[in-house]
């Protein structure tokens, strides 16, 4: 998206246009990932979305398309728990564009019940959450720095990051799982790679850009495909039900949760480097703005020692 300008922006504007701009969103086909593809639709982007399920992300583009009947989408497969899968769609984005305006990591998992592993034997938040985005955007690489002005990457933390810590002596959760732990990792994960990326890109001339967001308390699936995921029937049942419930009441809707990913990625008060987030009480709902960004997400030796490690693991450098 470039450089910032200096005219003022709103969410509710179609402003900036982005006829000819190419946009992925990982997550695209339902809740804050979806809302994020309507807000770019809403402003003329080409979509690429990525999705494991072609029902699914078929389902989505017919939902796009009865709020944007000019949408100009298409769908991409990818498993982001595949490193695999994320060599195969890198592959297949370069064979339909030239170059990548803006790439938001979104998708995610989030608290599985039970410690699950990856197809390259990753803990599965950690792995897809952090290392297929890592991944992902390191093949991308070449063409978001053939974006005019340098494509932007967005990558969607949580929350959660404020509590988390990198277990560098045991990354996978192998000795010790805990649902919400292995999650908090992951998105301080996500902090740490998308302020590295832009100290990196600001200290080696790379043509990108680099933000965090995250959506606050917002109602969306990921309950459902988290804690809830791997209980028995009436029991995960309950729990998504009371999950969805807290959120809805206390937190925001995905409509208002994708507001600071879009404000990360098309606002031009928005820094490389820098983090947004809802402004009301604790970060939990509100207009988009910038966001607190815990200590441990401050150190550039862990970001630069996390960096060395995901590169070693999922074998793409910079």
């Amino acid at each position: 998206m470039g450089k910032p300008g200096k005219q003022d922006w709103s969410v509710t504007s179609r402003q900036p246009a982005l006829k000819g701009r190419v946009a992925l969103v990982t997550g695209g086909n339902s809740g804050l990932g979806f809302e994020v593809a309507c807000g770019l639709a809403a402003r003329g982007a080409r979509l690429l979305l990525p999705v494991r399920s072609a029902g699914r992300g078929e389902a989505a583009l017919a939902a796009l398309r009865a709020r944007y009947p000019d949408a100009e989408a298409e769908l991409l497969i990818l498993d982001l728990a595949s490193l695999n899968s994320v060599a195969a769609c890198a592959a297949d984005v370069a064979s339909r564009v030239g170059a990548l305006d803006l790439l938001v990591n979104n998708a995610g998992v989030m608290a599985l019940s039970r410690r699950q592993e990856t197809a390259d034997g990753f803990e599965m938040q950690f792995g897809t959450n952090h290392l297929g985005h890592f991944a992902l955007t390191t093949r991308l690489r070449p063409l978001l720095e053939a974006a005019s002005g340098g494509g932007t990457v967005v990558t969607v933390a949580s929350l959660a990051a404020c509590k988390g810590a990198i277990q560098f002596d045991d990354l996978q959760s192998r000795r010790r799982y805990s649902p919400f732990g292995a999650y908090q990792q992951s998105k301080l994960s996500n902090l740490l790679f998308a302020r590295e990326l832009a100290r990196r890109a600001g200290e080696n001339g790379w043509n990108l850009h680099s933000r965090a967001a995250h959506p606050g308390w917002s109602s969306t699936s990921i309950i459902a495909n988290g804690p809830a995921s791997s209980l028995p029937g009436p029991v995960g049942k309950a729990e998504q039900v009371v999950g969805t419930a807290i959120l809805r009441i206390m937190g925001q809707s995905a409509a208002r949760g994708a507001e600071p990913l879009l404000y990360a990625a098309l606002s031009p008060a928005a820094r490389d480097g820098d983090y947004y987030g809802p402004q009301g009480a604790g970060e939990r709902r509100g207009p988009p703005g910038p966001a607190h960004v815990p200590p441990a997400a401050q150190k550039i030796s862990t970001a630069t020692r996390l960096w060395d490690v995901s590169e070693r693991l999922t074998g793409v450098a910079w």
